[in-house]
């Protein structure tokens, strides 16, 4: 009996607003039928509304504390950032670029909070791994209607794992704790990595470096993992980890013969 007024009340409420702004309901009911896209679209628009706001709330809670700290630094919000990851060391590191030096200065490092699989690089869809290479992040790798809560997509795969034929997709830097081949950081945290990112974007960088290592690529490490599988690949990624221990500058990155190689150069470039 419940259920029928129930039912009743929700006719009559349906029956009252067709009635008041059927002209509106009409034209929406016509669109869907004939493209089918329109409902995608409404629905995607109001995701991208709630993620727009929930952006624009997390970087109004974030930015006075780090405006103030950055200062302290000599850094700036708003100016180029870069970010690193070690995965044995459960760290990402974020970088301001500094403007007089314009070498990229350590702001800070966050611990991971969750991550799935183990060393070596990410080889294909399920696998549960987190990639390692150079890859990088522009305005339509943030994700601010994440699931988990704000999200930058890393850009796996990049040229250097479609060349392997690696597979998989969505790759992310996000909130929450749950990870299955993504690095999450919390919810608190992300904020202050999604907005520091945004904010860099937003200042006029057009992307953003993204590196991923199985660990701190030294050479004692290293010699650790002799006989390792990985070792020739975990090799050739020192060589692009040594170029911004060196420069201070993330380098530029292409893919030849299967390998990656490094432009060994100290001037920033505007392309990845």
């Amino acid at each position: 009996m419940k259920c029928r007024w129930v039912v009743c009340i929700f006719v009559v409420v349906l029956g009252i607003v067709w009635f008041y702004d059927a002209p509106r309901w009409t034209s929406l009911a016509s669109r869907i039928l004939h493209d089918p896209s329109v409902l995608m679209n409404v629905t995607s628009n109001k995701s991208e509304s709630i993620g727009a706001s929930r952006a624009l709330a997390a970087a109004a809670r974030v930015k006075p504390i780090l405006s103030n700290e950055l200062a302290t630094k000599g850094l700036h919000w708003g100016d180029a950032v870069f970010l690193r990851a070690f995965k044995e060391e459960g760290a990402l590191e974020l970088f301001v670029q500094d403007r007089v030096s314009k070498r990229f200065v350590l702001f800070r490092t966050y611990q991971i909070a969750k991550q799935s699989g183990e060393l070596g690089p990410k080889q294909r869809e399920g696998d549960g791994q987190v990639p390692e290479g150079f890859y990088y992040a522009g305005r339509a790798s943030m994700k601010p209607d994440s699931t988990y809560h704000l999200a930058i997509n890393c850009g796996y795969p990049n040229a250097y794992d479609r060349a392997h034929e690696r597979t998989g997709s969505f790759i992310m830097i996000h909130g929450n704790t749950v990870s299955i081949g993504c690095l999450a950081m919390t919810d608190e945290k992300i904020e202050e990595i999604y907005s520091l990112c945004d904010a860099a974007l937003l200042g006029g960088q057009d992307f953003f470096r993204i590196h991923l290592f199985p660990f701190r690529m030294t050479e004692t490490r290293l010699a650790e993992a002799t006989g390792h599988p990985w070792l020739e690949f975990w090799n050739n990624l020192k060589q692009g980890y040594d170029h911004f221990e060196t420069y201070g500058i993330p380098p530029e990155v292409e893919v030849k013969n299967l390998r990656y190689e490094f432009l060994l150069d100290d001037t920033p470039k505007d392309s990845p």
